[in-house]
C-alpha cells in the first residue's frame, strides 16, 4: 500500500519559508525554538442562554464542530450564581483546542474568509495581547464562517479565539502575527500624523 504524501497547510509553509527567516533577521536569533511560533488556537463559545434553553448549546456545539472540524469539549459552570439561575456543574458553553495542521488551516480560514466578512471591519485591536504573548479576539457572529448555513443557524452566537504563542513577549508575537497576515488596525500611524499636523 502506497502512503499518500502529507499535505502541509498553506500557513505552515508560509511560516517556515517566509515568516521564520524574517524573524531570524529581525530578532537576531538563529535557533527556531527560541523564536515565536504558534502552539495552539482555542476557540470558545459561551452560551449563557443554555441555562434555560438546552437547544442553544446543541446549536453552538454543532456549529463549532463544523467550523473547526473537531469535536468540542462541553464547559460546565464552576460555581452557582443565583442571579443568573446558574447551578454548579451546569453546561454553559463549549470549546475546541486546535494544534498542528488543523490549527494552521483554521487560522488560514479565519484571516482569508471569516474576518473579511465581518461587517464594518477595520482591522483587529493591536492591544489584544495578554502580556505573555498570547492574542485574544472576539467575533460577535459565527456566521462569518462560510461553512455555516444561515438558514440553519438563525440565532446570533459569538465566540472568543485565543492564539497561544510560544514567545518571549507581546512585541515578538505581534511581529509573528503581522507576518502571518493577521490584519491589525493602523491607528498608531494615523495618530502620529495628526499630532504632527497639530
Amino acid at each position: 500500500m502506497v502512503s499518500k504524501p502529507k499535505i502541509v497547510p498553506r500557513m505552515q509553509e508560509r511560516y517556515n519559508k517566509e515568516v521564520l527567516p524574517a524573524l531570524v533577521s529581525k530578532l537576531g536569533r538563529n535557533n527556531p525554538h527560541n523564536l515565536p511560533r504558534f502552539q495552539k488556537i482555542v476557540v470558545n463559545m459561551g452560551v449563557g442562554s443554555a441555562v434555560t434553553e438546552k437547544k442553544h448549546l446543541e446549536e453552538a456545539f454543532t456549529a463549532l464542530t463544523t467550523i473547526t472540524g473537531q469535536k468540542p469539549l462541553v464547559c460546565k459552570a464552576r460555581k452557582s450564581i443565583s442571579n443568573f439561575k446558574l447551578r454548579q456543574g451546569q453546561d454553559i458553553g463549549c470549546k475546541v483546542t486546535l494544534r498542528g495542521a488543523r490549527m494552521y488551516e483554521f487560522f488560514d480560514r479565519l484571516i482569508s474568509l471569516a474576518l473579511p466578512r465581518v461587517r464594518d471591519f477595520r482591522g483587529l485591536d493591536p492591544k489584544g495581547f495578554d502580556g505573555n504573548g498570547n492574542y485574544n479576539l472576539g467575533l460577535n457572529e459565527m456566521l462569518v464562517f462560510p461553512e455555516l448555513n444561515p438558514d440553519k443557524y438563525t440565532r446570533a452566537q459569538g465566540m472568543n479565539i485565543t492564539i497561544v504563542i510560544a514567545g518571549k513577549n507581546d512585541d515578538e508575537s505581534r511581529e509573528l502575527l503581522r507576518g502571518m497576515g493577521l490584519p491589525f488596525k493602523i491607528e498608531e500611524a494615523k495618530k502620529s500624523k495628526k499630532s504632527e499636523q497639530a
